[in-house]
């Protein structure tokens, strides 16, 4: 990937989360489902870690290395001519400039980054830990000259038996992470409560992501709320699952 392409798409990703409200960014993970994305007439991508480890029939919760998902994404990124970003979970132990050098070099302009820490017993970082976290990430992706966007995660919701009664500490953590340098931030597990989401998205200043089911979920209950960004996670792949096996099944012998 040429270095001037790969800016020009960071500075095309940036103005696309200023134009939409919000922001669809189907989660892909090959080079045919980029492409078909794309041929729908979205106007960026993300590559999903969940999605992404299924088609090369590895784990997710960085069951990859971060050498084993850059080589998988390369022809992803190549295949289209759209912005692409990219899920590094918690970063797969990589120093921040480490993280930035991999995912320019390989021409993704956008990278999500969540808290669960897998390789180390899936223990949650400190929110100061993860906020630095993202500060060194910013630091390097300026640095390196491309802007890239990045989209903080915090997996609390995911983690808590009661979501509302971690709503005040998620909201100090997803504050940390745009003081840090986040472009936007991805509270996981909230996607169907409604109250929990208009709380967050008013308790910050950055785009607020929401996990979409593209068939079970309306795009306009999501604008209605204010989220500015929609990701599939590995709900796109599941659904697409599901309707490969009601084609089949009367095919079965």
């Amino acid at each position: 990937m040429n270095f001037r392409t790969t800016v020009e798409r960071a500075q095309r990703l940036k103005q696309l989360h200023a134009e939409h409200q919000p922001l669809v960014l189907p989660t892909v993970w090959d080079v045919w489902s980029a492409r078909t994305a794309a041929d729908a007439g979205f106007s960026a991508l993300t590559v999903g870690s969940h999605p992404l480890a299924d088609s090369r029939g590895a784990d997710d919760h960085e069951g990859q290395t971060f050498e084993e998902v850059l080589a998988a994404v390369r022809p992803i990124i190549a295949a289209v001519d759209v912005p692409v970003s990219v899920d590094l979970e918690a970063g797969y132990g990589q120093e921040p400039a480490d993280l930035i050098a991999g995912l320019v070099e390989v021409g993704g302009v956008g990278l999500n980054v969540e808290d669960t820490v897998h390789s180390q017993g899936g223990r949650v970082r400190s929110s100061q830990e993860h906020a630095e976290y993202i500060a060194g990430l910013r630091a390097a992706a300026d640095d390196a000259g491309v802007p890239i966007w990045v989209n903080g995660r915090t997996d609390l919701f995911l983690h808590a038996k009661d979501s509302a009664g971690v709503l005040d500490e998620a909201i100090e953590r997803m504050r940390a992470m745009e003081q840090a340098g986040a472009d936007s931030v991805y509270p996981v597990r909230i996607q169907d409560d409604d109250d929990l989401l208009k709380a967050v998205i008013g308790a910050v200043g950055v785009p607020v992501n929401s996990t979409a089911h593209p068939v079970k979920h309306d795009l306009e209950r999501f604008r209605r709320l204010g989220v500015s960004r929609i990701t599939y996670g590995p709900l796109l792949q599941s659904a697409m699952t599901d309707a490969m096996k009601g084609m089949l099944r009367p095919w079965r012998p």
